[in-house]
């Protein structure tokens, strides 16, 4: 890797030596873009040339000078044709962030490197996953916070062994600094210059089931079936690349698919919703409509000498579409817009988009290959400086397609491939893990990092993409993986059958109480979904959000919370069962049976805060099966008798919520003597069921203690 590195240094940087050699030379600038925010440039002449940033959402123009006792400033070195950028970093602080990586949640001491890879079997030690995120935030012993932002999409080394280093292969860019009194506020600040996550569908918090592939039709029904006669719940079943005809994008099989439409209608009046995924390589063939139509219009990636780039995909010898070109992004659009009509598509998932190109040994296309891009990038260049962004310039076609093909309803795309500030348009989820013991530990410290680094919504490959897994480790797996923010099995195509019910009648059960559960908190997750949409905090969260002044949660990763109320507790092995718990504490956390059941290690525990109500709904078999006529208030009284609490509620889909037609319901319960009191309070105008019934489930409290709510 550093040889593959420098040699990347000295070819690819080469033109921008001289500029950047003036670095050495010149002073730092540092001006105000914000409250508490800095933007650091290596010198006057690099602020000048800056091609623009992808990044911010708007644009941050200069507000003026950075306060005279504004203290983090970073210090920048030319060095071997690249920039190397340093932060230094008090004693007892941790470091986290740096987007979708695998290992522990802790990052201090990590290398990362920002490169879009197909990272299929990763491992804790692979560098470069399949999203670039350049971003780290610092967590002091005292519990302040700051975050760092390398402003620039191409290639960095983030290295954290000494202090927060950025090793730069492009031109100079700018350094983004923001400090705050807590992490929870660096990520707030973090969203505001980057934009916040669209609020999803509903639907889009349910359990998830894909295979590559389910195929013909017949299996997807078959599926289907099975699930409603288990009467285990699920939202959304997918479609991988086995429906197209001969793997191209935008067609469907004529004899396996031959009515999309009839199938997505059957599917939907048993409560499914349906994903098509859509890869950017589309095959070399002349006839083929989508290959003429981007001959005609001069949509694909070019090589250096100008024609259009061929690598071999699914679909065989393929083009790329040129997504940094508008007229290329409106293209797809249209493409996909007119796709999701005649599929009758809730969703699209697009993958495969680094691009990955499967004969080549760096699996992505050559760095020297050209991109026609729009001014508004930074004007045409190599791939080398647009690589990180294809995913995410590929999944924003993706949701302006389906947002004008309907424009009533949120659109809702998957994406592997991605960049800071591209959770505007996509979930994410953690590429083709494995299913050993070691993705199932790493998945939580995963999910965390991304939401750590501004992706709210992600999960893992539940089961594990490759390999097989025993029924034990299968209901761990899903145990954790129905409490994360995407939730969706999925396996590749020659491994084991990985549904709930492919390891037997007990595991089964197991599994199905796992995804009860999920189903019980759907009213709380929903408004911890809400929240992140508007602030930019993490659905999911790590344990040291508790408290963090606390050294001993900077490494915590066998817990995590879900929104500030609700802990989850992983108890799956040896290792986690010997860790010392937030859980463990009653006198800050109130553990909740949530679906009935044998006691299991395999399931995590779920616990309420003290001090919270946190409004749960009873199982259905997909989220939107009933209106949510009776709500159950988990109370966890503080020592004073107090707990508060707040249910979001709207239509679940559409824009309503725009215009106030939402229902934000606030609790707050009291203790009188042996009576607690339960009282509410509503704004919005959208409609709850008539006649809703509000039960109370006191947690903790001395037997004879009555609960009213009026």
């Amino acid at each position: 890797m550093k040889r593959a590195i420098a040699r990347f240094l000295r070819i690819a940087l080469a033109p921008f030596s001289m500029a950047l050699a003036s670095v050495a030379r010149g002073e730092p600038v540092a001006e105000s873009i914000g409250m508490d925010i800095v933007r650091f440039w290596p010198d006057d002449s690099a602020r000048r040339d800056a091609l623009p940033s992808v990044t911010l959402n708007p644009p941050r123009p200069s507000l003026g000078p950075a306060p005279e006792s504004w203290r983090l400033r970073p210090r920048f070195k030319a060095e071997r044709g690249g920039l190397i950028v340093r932060i230094e970093t008090e004693p007892g602080t941790s470091l986290y962030g740096t987007g979708e990586v695998g290992g522990p949640l802790e990052r201090t001491g990590r290398r990362v490197v920002t490169w879009n890879t197909d990272a299929f079997g990763f491992d804790s030690q692979t560098e470069s996953l399949y999203q670039s995120h350049p971003w780290v935030l610092a967590v002091r012993a005292d519990g302040s916070s700051f975050g760092v932002l390398a402003d620039t999409p191409g290639r960095v080394v983030i290295d954290l062994v000494d202090g927060i280093e950025f090793r730069a292969l492009g031109p100079a860019f700018a350094v983004v600094v923001i400090e705050r009194d807590s992490p929870q506020d660096v990520l707030r600040a973090l969203a505001e210059l980057t934009g916040r996550m669209s609020l999803p569908p509903r639907w889009a918090l349910g359990f998830q089931q894909c295979r590559y592939s389910y195929a013909p039709a017949s299996e997807v029904r078959e599926i289907a079936a099975s699930f409603r006669a288990r009467e285990i719940p699920c939202d959304v079943l997918w479609m991988d690349i086995d429906y197209m005809d001969q793997y191209r994008s935008f067609t469907f099989d004529p004899k396996g698919f031959a009515d999309p439409l009839g199938l997505t209608t059957s599917l939907r009046e048993q409560g499914f919703r349906n994903v098509w995924i859509l890869d950017p390589g589309i095959r070399r063939e002349p006839g083929h409509f989508v290959y003429d139509q981007g001959t005609r219009g001069d949509h694909w990636v070019k090589t250096s000498s100008g024609e259009p780039f061929v690598g071999k995909v699914w679909p065989g010898e393929c083009v790329f579409p040129d997504f940094t070109r508008a007229e290329t992004r409106a293209w797809w659009s249209r493409l996909t817009a007119e796709f999701a009509d005649r599929a009758g598509a809730d969703g699209i998932w697009n993958d495969m988009n680094e691009p990955a190109v499967l004969e080549r040994k760096d699996k992505t296309m050559p760095e020297t290959n050209r991109h026609e891009a729009d001014a508004a990038l930074g004007g045409p260049g190599t791939h080398a400086r647009y690589h990180n962004l294809y995913g995410m310039l590929m999944a924003r076609s993706t949701w302006e397609g389906l947002c004008a093909s309907r424009p009533e309803r949120r659109p809702f795309v998957l994406s592997r491939a991605n960049h800071l500030g591209g959770h505007r348009y996509a979930a994410a989820w953690t590429g083709d893990n494995r299913s050993t013991p070691d993705h199932l530990t790493m998945a939580v410290p995963m999910v965390l990092n991304l939401g750590l680094s501004g992706q709210p919504f992600a999960g893992p490959d539940i089961g594990g993409y490759a390999e097989p897994v025993t029924g034990d480790a299968y209901a761990a797996w899903i145990g954790v993986g129905a409490l994360l923010p995407f939730s969706r099995a999925h396996t590749e195509k020659g491994n084991i059958r990985k549904e709930p019910w492919s390891f037997g009648p007990r595991i089964e059960q197991i599994a199905k109480r796992a995804i009860e559960a999920r189903y019980r908190l759907l009213p709380y997750l929903y408004a911890v979904f809400e929240e992140a949409s508007r602030t930019g905090l993490p659905v999911a969260r790590p344990a040291f959000f508790t408290d963090p002044r606390a050294a001993w949660l900077r490494a915590h990763d066998h817990e995590f919370l879900l929104g500030d109320d609700v802990l989850v507790t992983t108890r799956w092995d040896s290792t986690a069962r010997g860790r010392t718990c937030l859980a463990d504490d009653p006198g800050r956390w109130r553990r909740v049976k949530l679906i009935a059941g044998e006691p299991t290690p395999l399931l995590p525990d779920v616990s309420i805060r003290v001090g919270a109500i946190v409004a749960t709904g009873p199982v259905m078999q997909w989220s939107d099966q009933a209106p949510l006529e009776e709500v159950e208030l988990l109370i966890a009284l503080d020592a004073d008798g107090i707990a508060r609490g707040t249910l979001y509620e709207d239509a679940g889909d559409g824009f309503g919520f725009e215009r106030g037609e939402y229902a934000r319901t606030r609790f707050e319960a009291r203790r009188e003597g042996a009576l607690v009191q339960v009282t509410l309070e509503s704004e919005g105008s959208f409609v709850v069921p008539r006649g809703r019934r509000y039960r109370a489930t006191l947690l903790g409290e001395r037997p004879g203690t009555r609960v009213e709510v009026r």
